[in-house]
């Protein structure tokens, strides 16, 4: 299996395209002051009660009830969304509560988005579609590549939809006269949601919404059942997939491989280093300081959830690095680097990215391996299933409205492209999850 060809396309990171220290216009008085010239910018100066903190007003324990297993969705997790570099953003969140129940979901006032892949206008326009403005709200987080709409208690999909709809309608309409946007060229606030999946957007669209979704990616997931590793092994598509797996594992145990385990609060700069030499690699910017900041802010928001595995040689410096969550039922997969110019061509990718993870998560009990978005055929050719993440305009008058024939052809495309792709990818797809957009 050749080796991504991008960085978004091998690591579960976001991708953020640092600028050159000269771009940044960075202070000769040492790392700190590079971070400092690209710090997010967070105002909490508004009095909307949205993004009175990044709950958004909600008690801590009624969240974690809601957030339940999933990472993303987690407080801790939107800490580190609030606090991350790069970014003119501020986190928070919208709910609705009853006497037994409540739903809610997290929301970014984007005034400017470093990260590609949140960029509603740069992923709308590069399929050839309409976007509204890029400032705006975003519903969701800004880092992870997930989101979700929260509910418990008495809130159906479609009342938790339907009433979280409202309260969005009402920030948008308000959010730019408390000054927590800029005033904008005209028009209403672009309201959008990104990296929801399908029963999200069925919901949302049942309590009004009149946009189609917009087919953005993939989502791995492999499943990890009882049977632990022996069974994950046997779940591969053929025998010729599972031969080829244990001869990886042996060509990195002759290699003289060993993997060490660090939190990350104790090696965030030697994780950032590798991630640097992976930006080197495929000719990305990078600065090595925002890098470690970054990972820094992580592991402050997660404390000991975050875990980095490192890939070396006996008395030699490691080569590669992955950072893990264990959340839930699940194990993700954050971030991976490596050093490329020391590999030994021994599988370093596939041993760290997804063999010792799988054996983690079976020694665990859990039941879902997560690997996120991008690079379809190496994770469907390991086991995982391809689930899709959709781009949704939450306004109803959405400029993607009235190119419900181009939206659909665009999944549809989209789609074919991927079964097209390899036999793995075609079989890894859940259908039926594609099936009501395309």
């Amino acid at each position: 299996m050749p080796a991504p060809t991008a960085l978004s396309k091998l690591t579960n990171d976001d991708g953020n395209k640092w600028q050159p220290l000269e771009e940044n216009q960075s202070s000769p008085n040492g790392p700190q002051a590079a971070v400092r010239s690209i710090i997010t910018e967070h105002d909490r100066s508004s009095d909307r009660s949205e993004f009175a903190d990044v709950l958004g007003g909600l008690s801590a324990d009624r969240w974690d009830e809601l957030a339940a297993s999933r990472l993303y969705s987690s407080r801790s997790w939107l800490r580190f969304c609030a606090a991350d570099v790069g970014g003119r953003t501020t986190t928070g969140a919208v709910h609705v509560s009853s006497t037994t129940g409540a739903a809610a979901v997290s929301v970014t006032a984007v005034r400017d988005e470093t990260n590609a892949f949140y960029q509603w206008h740069t992923q709308l326009t590069e399929r050839g579609l309409p976007s509204p403005d890029p400032v705006g709200i975003l519903v969701g987080q800004r880092r992870g590549y997930q989101t979700h709409l929260l509910r418990s208690g008495d809130f159906s999909p479609e009342s938790a939809a339907s009433a979280l709809l409202d309260r969005l309608d009402h920030l948008r309409a308000d959010v730019v006269g408390s000054g927590m946007l800029p005033p904008g060229t005209g028009g209403s606030t672009p309201c959008v949601a990104g990296f929801l999946g399908t029963r999200d957007v069925l919901a949302l669209r049942a309590a009004g919404v009149p946009a189609l979704p917009v087919l953005l990616t993939t989502d791995a997931w492999i499943p990890v059942g009882p049977g632990g590793w022996a069974q994950w092994l046997q779940s591969l598509p053929s025998k010729g997939r599972r031969d080829s797996v244990k001869q990886e594992i042996k060509a990195f145990g002759r290699a003289g491989y060993q993997i060490r385990r660090s939190p990350l609060s104790e090696c965030y700069r030697e994780a950032a280093e590798l991630l640097a030499a992976t930006q080197r690699r495929y000719g990305h910017p990078y600065d090595l300081d925002v890098l470690a900041e970054s990972f820094r802010r992580q592991a402050d928001a997660m404390g000991s959830a975050a875990q980095v595995l490192f890939c070396a040689r006996q008395g030699e410096s490691a080569v590669a690095f992955c950072l893990y969550y264990i959340f839930g039922d699940t194990l993700f997969v954050r971030a991976v680097g490596f050093d490329y110019p020391q590999l030994r061509g021994a599988a370093e990718y596939f041993n760290l990215v997804y063999y010792e993870p799988v054996r983690i998560a079976a020694d665990h009990g859990l039941s879902w391996l997560h690997l996120g978005i991008e690079s379809a055929d190496a994770k469907a050719l390991r086991g995982a299933r391809l689930r899709p993440l959709w781009l949704l305009d939450l306004a109803q008058d959405s400029v993607l409205v009235d190119h419900s024939d181009q939206i659909r052809a665009h999944n549809t495309t989209a789609l074919r492209q991927l079964r097209d792709s390899s036999s793995a990818v075609a079989k890894a797809l859940d259908a039926d999850l594609y099936r009501p957009f395309c």
